[in-house]
């Protein structure tokens, strides 16, 4: 059997039925920051560890600026809205492996001659060090934007991009693309198989670093607990996708799981939830009461959380 990657190891670890973890358990992440703002979602984390950029937004989701924030020791700074950032709506970041590169989807105007917003595209900014400040944002251009609506880039080693695409031409809804990176160039995007894609919606993919797994979020399938869940994928031998699984309900919830980043060096998953802490009483509520529950953390609006998953890697 051919050598299988940690990353693939320790994804395999957290989705079997192996006894778990008292540790493996969900946990808010930047739980002060993502509370100074309505809706907060699509974490992408440089990979050196020290920067974090994220999606702030409005309550209904139409107004969104990328945050980021940098890490001293272990405390992340107050964040700001980064420098390219704060005027179109700007969504769903991604480092390149060298963090020298930053993907992103927006609405933006393909130049500084209109201010008039257009579909969402691809884009990406560029620095020549980690300590530099990033370029004006650049369209990454045809055969991957279209007059259709790109989102949520993932980049690779081998420099794939993975992407979300609606294409209303095949009567279906959102579905998961891959761009290859051949002689310099980005090929004309193709579907993942039915594997990963359905009729229905798959959206929001984090592809391992090197191509061996999948995660990304189906919504309303049968054997989901509710809205959008996370599901995971392997590159098998033959170098097709297995069959996507639900990832369970250590990860999912009732509500809207989407947005997964994994830091494969630390063995951490990532994600945005609209969890919900409490639906119903048993008593009257009083004014405080329901204040309390309403600026709570899991209050059904879009939060960023964590899960350690070092410990499950099979040895």
């Amino acid at each position: 059997m051919k050598h299988i990657t940690l990353s693939i190891i320790f994804l395999y670890s957290l989705f079997s039925f192996s006894q778990s973890s008292t540790e493996d358990v969900i946990e808010p992440f930047l739980e002060d920051i993502v509370s100074q703002f309505p809706n907060v979602r699509d974490l992408a984390i440089s990979p050196n560890g020290k920067e974090a950029v994220f999606s702030a937004q409005s309550f209904m989701g139409d107004i969104s600026a990328l945050m980021i924030v940098s890490k001293t020791d272990t405390k992340w700074s107050n964040p700001e809205i980064i420098s390219f950032s704060g005027q179109y709506n700007d969504i769903e970041p991604f480092f390149s492996n060298d963090g020298l590169k930053l993907f992103f989807a927006s609405n933006r105007p393909m130049d500084n001659t209109s201010t008039t917003v257009k579909d969402f595209d691809i884009w990406y900014v560029e620095r020549a060090s980690t300590e530099a400040s990033w370029s004006a944002p650049i369209n990454l251009g045809a055969p991957v934007n279209t007059e259709m609506d790109e989102f949520y880039p993932v980049v690779t080693n081998s420099n794939n991009l993975y992407f979300t695409l609606d294409n209303p031409s095949l009567k279906r809804k959102d579905d998961i693309y891959i761009s290859e990176f051949k002689n310099g160039a980005y090929t004309q995007p193709k579907p993942l198989s039915d594997s990963i894609n359905s009729e229905g919606y798959e959206f929001n993919a984090f592809i391992a670093p090197d191509e061996s797994f999948i995660i990304y979020t189906c919504y309303n399938r049968d054997d989901g607990y509710g809205s959008g869940d996370l599901y995971v994928s392997y590159k098998q031998e033959n170098g097709e996708w297995s069959i996507s699984k639900n990832m369970g309900q250590k990860v999912n919830s009732n509500k809207m799981e989407y947005c997964p980043f994994v830091d494969t060096q630390n063995g951490i998953l990532y994600f945005t939830s609209k969890r919900l802490k409490m639906t119903s009483f048993e008593e009257k509520q009083s004014i405080e009461d329901l204040k309390t529950i309403f600026y709570s953390y899991e209050n059904g609006l879009s939060r960023l959380y964590k899960i350690s998953i070092t410990n499950l890697i099979k040895k």
